[in-house]
């Protein structure tokens, strides 16, 4: 009975979160194999797994598991690195330091749909934007970044918006720190520099791992960024998996297909929760 109770108590909520997954999962595999576009509603059927070569044979599809590939990696590096930076910069403590901290952590509370309409409209305008004016000055051409360069604008976007998050995560960690061995190593003769490979960076390796960890299960869903800035174009420049999955469901209507990217996205980010899991859990025995 002492087993019972608490199982029976906790059953209501473990039923409703497991529906709550599995609904939604066994829906989306229904309708990845059969035929249902929302402009054809007369035409459905069961096709197997049509909708799967179908969505991995479109021309949009090499190019759009590229740009999750490199948006994913760049975007992780630039928030690693300068989140330890910026963390090791601000350390140390200073004359508002507090609002500095402040400061640099309120950009990630910003909805990703305003974070992207600021940089689009604010900086990155061709003609009155922060960098246009910044290239004038100094007697460049200004450079129209959704145009040229898309998808490191996004990643650029994307990056400033997830800085905040990595940079507080690492400040944390370095409260934590031994400062007496710091004060040891100063009076045994070693520099900033050893101190940073031997002390510094190895305390970081778990909090570098948990960062990696949530950044990539969220960067793999990226898209008010690319449906807000370049419409996932020019072309196929700035398209990630999550907006060609939109493309297939609202644009074509091809809800089925759309399904079955949907399960494409689920594996890709099962293979990288692996990798990310096995390394997590290597820090975290250190």
């Amino acid at each position: 009975m002492k087993r019972l109770l608490p199982r029976a108590l906790m059953a209501p909520a473990v039923l409703t979160l497991f529906l709550w997954m599995i609904v939604p999962l066994v829906m989306t595999i229904y309708f990845s194999v059969i035929r249902y576009n929302l402009m054809q509603p007369d035409q459905v059927g069961f096709i197997g797994l049509e909708n799967f070569h179908y969505f991995m044979t479109d021309p949009s599809f090499g190019p759009a598991v590229m740009n999750t590939l490199l948006l994913l990696g760049s975007v992780i590096v630039l928030t690693v690195v300068g989140g330890v930076l910026i963390a090791l910069l601000i350390d140390e403590p200073f004359p508002g330091r507090a609002l500095v901290r402040i400061l640099l952590i309120s950009p990630f509370f910003v909805m990703p749909t305003v974070n992207a309409l600021l940089w689009k409209h604010m900086m990155m305008n061709p003609i009155y934007g922060v960098l246009a004016q910044v290239w004038i000055f100094f007697g460049a051409t200004p450079v129209d970044w959704l145009t040229d360069w898309p998808l490191w604008s996004v990643i650029l976007i994307v990056s400033w918006q997830w800085l905040p998050f990595a940079t507080l995560i690492f400040i944390t960690a370095l409260q934590g720190m031994n400062r007496e061995q710091l004060e040891a190593s100063r009076m045994d003769g070693a520099n900033y520099l050893q101190q940073l490979r031997y002390l510094y960076i190895p305390h970081l390796g778990r909090s570098v791992a948990v960062v990696v960890m949530i950044e990539m299960i969220f960067l793999l869903s990226v898209f008010a960024e690319i449906y807000t800035t370049t419409g996932g174009g020019p072309g196929d420049a700035s398209t990630n998996v999550a907006f060609l999955i939109f493309k297939q469901a609202l644009l074509n209507f091809d809800a089925g297909v759309a399904s079955a990217g949907a399960l494409f996205a689920v594996v890709l980010a099962n293979i990288a929760a692996v990798f990310l899991i096995r390394m997590v859990g290597k820090n975290l025995d250190k």
